[in-house]
């Protein structure tokens, strides 16, 4: 058991010297969520069989590891040359070429290219490449077991623990407060002074709690970093309660996460067991322990009140503020509620301070943002930028632009809670400011791309009925006013709405956004009003020329036959409706009044005979 400062040292010493011992060379297999559900535990096996086969357990070590935010290369794994260091990163493998992967090492791999790594690691490298990423929050993720503590500690793991325990409350509060950590959760509130709220009060029980209730569609940030690197959550969980002087912390975390409840687990049985978590933490005295509490998935939890409630055993409804939860929280004692990717800063800015995390990001917004790219996007994966960094440098150099060479038409941010920012939007920095500044917001970081396909009304309702669904009914704006929302989106998507009822649905908006009693309601709208701000001549077709200028909208679609058709009657034999007539071998007609507008007919011809408007 470690039961000082100095032993954690010789722990971390031992542990590099371990890491490096052995093997000449490690291959390590991605085994998130994203790498298991893409067959990597076969490719693992496989590998591990290949290395015995061929005789080379002593020079071949493998291992596995958290997402390499290489999601739409998975199966990956990354070879790495443990003399020097130096590694190549291989995506979408296959059994077959397992034979090879192992014959080669750090060599060349036929058929196979190294993926080009895009992101640097700033505590330990200058950005001599000019990569876009930098890596704070994933640091360690894709790189050490999640399951080996030692792992963590090699890679200078509770060493801000250590260094904090040296130091006064205060003066960790004020470093936090100096580097400009802003919540990653949404809301970008100052860290630092939540966190002095808390310490500021006399009560003897205080609770941290750490939101792991990931629940925007198309967001997988905090489940990878929780896969991946669970000890820096700990860690700075345990750094928060000596700082506001709480002794208990509460990990709230959704039970559809399964992998990365696992992994807590595991990295708080070993905590304990080295005594950086219980009792007199590295003989300082300080005690400090974590539990974990599900959620059944509400999208409502998110918000910090309902949370609370949550865990308190009630149903997960907000409460109106003031008292802020730092003021009055968990069981109306004071409770800081922090979310994974804002804990997963703490530790680094204990280790290299205030100025060195301030040297990233822009001047309100420090550091960097974790973000899950997903949608119409050719590489669909996670990824972690300079605050500053713009739309255009995410989605089409980190992101390669849209799939299958569609034309980039906006990007979602935010979740449920954001906007749709339009591409005559796409050099806009991302920061907290300026996102808000276009009618949308940081959130906790779901960037889904949408392209010409993709209908504005229809997104916007999506996320509408999304919301209405997940709202906890409290509040009558929320609950009134995102139902009354949707059912004139509905209209419109259906092509009988009027031109009043854009106003209808502005005027709505606006008061759902001004009167509802959380952040839920309060955002909800906000896909609504951007979509029309930008796209509002999309809501006018929809309602003037009875037409989806996406062709999305099945009431408004229409389907026919053109000359390239060559009469091979499969487009008839599909037709549910039995609307499509014609020779064979020559022109067929479809009959529009009984046309049902399924696009089966669309879909099975393979000549562009049936063209969709």
């Amino acid at each position: 058991m470690i039961d000082s400062v100095d032993k954690l040292n010789e722990f971390m010493k031992n542990a590099k010297t371990m890491s490096l011992a052995g093997s000449d060379t490690k291959i390590v297999v991605s085994l998130g969520t994203c790498g298991i559900a893409s067959g990597g535990k076969p490719i693992f096996d496989a590998l591990k069989e290949e290395i015995d086969r061929q005789g080379k357990a002593i020079s071949v070590e493998i291992g596995d590891t958290g997402c390499m935010g290489l999601c739409h290369s998975e199966p990956t794994i990354e070879i790495i040359d443990k003399k020097t260091g130096e590694s190549k990163i291989y995506g979408n493998i296959k059994a077959e070429q397992t034979a090879g992967i192992v014959k080669a090492g750090t060599g060349t791999i036929n058929g196979l290219e190294a993926i080009e790594r895009t992101w640097y690691y700033p505590e330990e490298e200058e950005n001599t490449n000019n990569a876009l990423q930098a890596k704070i929050v994933l640091k360690n993720c894709g790189r050490i077991d999640p399951e080996k503590i030692k792992d963590y500690i090699a890679a200078n793991g509770y060493q801000g623990l250590a260094k904090a325990l040296f130091m006064t409350p205060e003066e960790i509060i004020s470093i936090v407060e100096s580097s400009g950590l802003r919540g990653r959760g949404g809301g970008g509130f100052p860290t630092g002074k939540k966190w002095g709220f808390a310490a500021a009060q006399k009560q003897k029980e205080k609770f941290v709690i750490c939101n792991a209730d990931e629940g925007d569609p198309g967001a997988f940030m905090d489940r990878a970093v929780l896969e991946g690197d669970p000890h820096a959550v700990l860690e700075a969980m345990i750094i928060t309660g000596y700082a506001i002087g709480s002794n208990h912390g509460i990990i709230y975390i959704r039970a559809e996460y399964p992998l990365a409840i696992k992994r807590l687990e595991i990295a708080i049985d070993q905590a304990e067991e080295q005594g950086l978590l219980g009792k007199n933490i590295l003989g300082s005295g300080f005690n400090f322990d974590i539990e974990i509490k599900y959620g059944a998935g509400a999208f409502v939890c998110g918000e910090e009140t309902a949370l609370i409630r949550s865990i308190e055993g009630m149903r997960g409804e907000p409460t109106s503020r003031p008292p802020f939860p730092a003021i009055e929280g968990l069981w109306q004692k004071p409770t800081i509620v922090n979310n994974v990717e804002t804990y997963a800063n703490v530790c680094a800015i204990l280790r290299n301070g205030a100025e060195w995390f301030r040297k990233l990001g822009t001047e309100n917004s420090p550091g960097t943002k974790v973000f899950a790219l997903a949608g119409k996007i050719d590489k669909v994966g996670l990824i972690e930028v300079p605050m500053g960094t713009t739309l255009r440098d995410i989605i089409f150099s980190l992101g390669n632009g849209c799939s299958n060479g569609k034309k980039f038409k906006a990007v979602q941010t935010g979740g449920p809670s954001g906007g749709a920012i339009s591409a005559d939007e796409i050099d806009t920095p991302i920061d907290y400011d300026s996102l808000i500044a276009l009618g949308s917001m940081m959130g906790s970081g779901g960037m889904i791309v949408l392209d010409e396909d993709d209908c504005m009304v229809n997104v916007a309702k999506f996320f509408i009925d999304f919301t209405m669904d997940e709202s906890c009914g409290k509040c009558t704006p929320c609950r009134i006013g995102g139902r009354q929302m949707f059912k004139i989106l509905e209209k419109i998507t259906e092509g009988i709405a009027t031109m009043e009822d854009i106003e209808l649905l502005k005027k709505i908006s606006n008061t759902v956004k001004k009167t509802s009693l959380c952040g839920l309601g309060q955002t909800s709208p906000n896909p609504v009003l951007s979509t029309l701000s930008t796209f509002e001549d999309e809501y006018i077709a929809h309602i003037k020329d009875k037409k989806c200028p996406a062709g999305v909208c099945e009431k408004l679609l229409s389907y026919e036959i053109n000359e390239d058709c060559v009469g091979c009657t499969i487009c008839a034999q599909k037709c549910p409706a039995d609307c499509i007539s014609g020779i064979k071998k020559e022109q067929h007609t479809i009959y529009q009044k009984n046309c049902i507008k399924c696009g089966a007919c669309y879909d099975v011809c393979k000549f562009n005979a049936v063209t969709k408007s």
